[in-house]
């Protein structure tokens, strides 16, 4: 811990009552019971509901109640408030009433001026007439499958470019898109009613609550720019709405300065230095590597807030590039940090840095959440944060200093030329990490009791062809290869995705006990120079950077340790059934942990892998979403490729409830990749609704 002295379609109707600006401690910003007024339901980012109609006793019970057909928004949380839902979709931002699933009224993105096409088959000037397109080839053994919806890397996925397309026909198809990570909701006050905001790449959009018009007064038309685009959702706390940046891997580039706007005129109110600047402090700590970089953004798709303090929580990533840092020698603060900042002025309070000298991309997914820490009778506002390294950190977030004890510990050095190494990382005490953070050969690879042999044999020839995989423990670097060496790579564990990725966790906060789904994942490979006229990686497109990742699946850090699940046949081509982990499973488990002690209460493996032989099929198989928790007893979680959604036992980690998700529009099968939700409708009857592909689907007691 550190401190320093458009468009409205269908029926445009009024909602009436349940869009009156809420009768709540503006302040306090109290949500009431029934409600989810934000991606995580309230400030505080607990994702927990205090509904119990659903519980242990009935959820056998729950089946689907109604669909709602997408045209994107594969991760979106819908928002409700008094029965109304708002949800992004493609281009559109849409109201439906959360009893029937109806659509109430919708919003669409201007679509972008016409580009004027030539003659059918005439040719540009000077132009070369087109090639066919080569057969697409298959993947090669480790590779890294793309997280549906986006990995959030950098906050990309749909929504984060600026003008980004909609990816496809139907309704809302073309042009921009809104945010597919969800929307923001603001009260309103004694003379503005309530107001939708959402972000479509470079821009901040306003509408009006009741009947989707742009908000009169905000911006031009309901939207201003605001520059550096982002893909996440406003954090709103008051009359402020706060957003993060999308930046790429190029090191010097656009700052990912959090920043934040009024929601009633658009006006841009503070923007916070994530790398500090010529005399600000903690500039030392950059060498000369803070000029013009990038990187060390707020991708993270919201932001907790105490309501009380007026504090935000900013969850900061890892500098750019991600795996050569000798160009930024020092701990590099406020990257990989929590940064607690003034919500109305942006002043700063306190950070903790959880990673020094990100060269692993090990990031900030999420900031966390608030809870009441209590140990001995005594009771201290805390911050419970677990995110890609699968260390679990608990806060005082008044003061930044960790509850649970934080000790530096050597680590491994690596040996890239002019790389800076942080001979410490800051490791909590306990729990131990939720997911596996280092590889021995004896132990941690896959056996034939695990997949099949011919998956093992896969495995061992990958790992021969690759000149083994080194490591040496937590934070282990990866190794230097030169260009016409033979290999030898490391293996990094977990992977580029986690750990616990952009889902995070939900907290209990009547007891303090979280709930989080983990992976273990891996990336191999080394360092090596930087080819001239060669880009590793679409997203360090241009850079100069002298070193980056790559592997003997090729150029780029995208490769993990994975081969095929029945191997290769006699011509040297993977036989079907897809790439499997040649770590030992379980690949992931849902856990509870109680943030108080740090004790692991239980764990549960999460997800079948049904191309596994039968007997060995709970292997685990989830993603980047995450739980949510009700007063019902329950732990709610979709992420899983097996394209199910559960309910496990809070108190056991027993899952008493699975179900199918509906099928995609084009009849494939879906899995959901966003974090699930409970609301109240208007009926009083309590739903559980979760975003499945191209579907919203809502679940109810019969």
């Amino acid at each position: 811990m550190k401190r320093a002295t458009g468009l409205v379609t269908a029926a445009a109707i009024a909602i009436g009552a349940g869009v009156w600006a809420q009768t709540q401690n503006r302040a306090g910003n109290v949500v009431p019971p029934g409600d989810w007024q934000t991606i995580n339901r309230e400030l505080s980012a607990n994702r927990y509901s205090p509904l119990n109609q659903i519980n242990t006793g009935n959820v056998a019970k729950l089946a689907q109640a109604w669909t709602f057909p997408m045209t994107g928004g594969g991760s979106s949380v819908p928002l409700v408030v008094a029965g109304t839902m708002y949800v992004s979709s493609g281009r559109r931002v849409v109201a439906i009433d959360a009893d029937s699933g109806k659509e109430i009224w919708a919003f669409t993105l201007p679509a972008p001026p016409a580009v004027a096409q030539p003659p059918a088959g005439a040719q540009p000037p000077g132009a070369a007439p087109a090639a066919p397109a080569p057969p697409a080839a298959p993947a090669p053994a480790g590779a890294a499958a793309p997280a549906p919806g986006g990995d959030g890397r950098r906050g990309g996925g749909p929504g984060a470019a600026p003008g980004g397309p909609a990816g496809g026909a139907g309704r809302g198809g073309g042009g921009p898109t809104a945010s597919q990570r969800g929307v923001g909701y603001w009260p309103g006050d004694a003379t503005h009613g309530a107001r939708i905001l959402f972000t479509s790449g470079n821009r901040l959009f306003a509408i009006d609550a009741a009947n989707g018009q742009p908000s009169a007064g905000f911006g031009t038309s309901g939207s201003i720019e605001f520059g550096v685009p982002y893909g996440g959702t406003p954090t709103i706390y008051r009359n402020v709405a706060i957003i993060g940046a999308a930046t790429q891997e190029v090191p010097q580039g656009p700052p990912g300065n959090p920043r934040a706007f009024n929601v009633i005129t658009g006006e841009k109110l503070w923007e916070v230095w994530t790398v500090p600047q010529a005399g600000q402090p903690f500039n030392n700590t950059w060498g000369d590597g803070w000029k013009n970089r990038s990187g060390a953004n707020m991708w993270a798709f919201a932001a907790p807030v105490d309501v009380e303090r007026g504090i935000v929580y900013l969850p900061i990533a890892g500098p750019a590039t991600n795996y050569y840092g000798g160009d930024r020698p020092g701990n590099n603060d406020f990257a990989n940090s929590i940064v607690a900042v003034d919500a109305e002025t942006g002043k700063y309070r306190w950070h903790f840095q959880t990673v020094h000298h990100d060269i692993w991309d090990i990031d900030m997914p999420t900031a966390g959440a608030l809870f009441d820490f209590t140990l001995n009778g005594k009771r201290v506002p805390a911050i419970a944060h677990v995110g890609k390294s699968s260390y679990v950190y608990v806060l005082d977030r008044v003061t930044g200093r960790p509850l649970i004890p934080v000790e530096e510990k050597a680590v491994p050095k690596g040996d890239v030329p002019t790389e800076w190494y942080s001979p410490t990382q800051p490791i909590p005490v306990r729990p131990r990490p939720l997911s596996r953070v280092s590889f021995n050969k004896d132990v941690d690879l896959v056996r034939p009791e695990d997949t099949t042999p011919e998956h093992v044999a896969a495995c061992t020839a990958m790992m021969e062809k690759a000149g083994g995989y080194y490591n040496a423990g937590p934070f282990t670097p990866f190794m230097f290869k030169d260009t016409n060496a033979p290999p030898k790579s490391t293996i990094q564990s977990p992977g580029g995705t986690g750990g616990v990725n952009w889902g995070g966790m939900a907290m209990n906060p009547t007891n303090g006990v979280f709930y989080v789904n983990a992976q273990n994942t891996t990336l191999v490979g080394w360092v090596q120079p930087r080819e001239p006229g060669r880009d590793f990686a679409a997203e360090s497109r241009g850079s100069t950077h002298p070193y980056d990742r790559a592997s003997v699946g090729g150029l780029g850090p995208f490769f993990t340790f994975a081969a095929p699940l029945n191997g290769f046949d006699e011509n040297g081509r993977p036989r079907p059934g897809g790439n499997v982990s040649c770590v030992r499973p379980p690949w992931s488990k849902l856990y509870a942990v109680n943030a108080n002690t740090g004790e692991i209460l239980w764990e549960s493996v999460l997800g079948l892998n049904e191309n596994l032989p039968a007997g060995k099929q709970l292997a685990g198989s989830a993603g980047s979403a995450g739980p949510t928790v009700t007063a019902g007893g329950l732990v709610f979680v979709g992420a899983t490729s097996d394209g199910r959604f559960r309910a496990f036992d809070e108190k056991t980690g027993k899952e008493v409830w699975v179900t199918r998700l509906p099928a995609n529009a084009n009849g494939a099968p879906s899995n959901s990749n966003a974090n699930p939700m409970s609301y109240l409708g208007r009926s009083g009857k309590q739903y559980v609704a979760i975003v499945a592909g191209t579907t919203l689907v809502a679940y109810a007691l019969p």
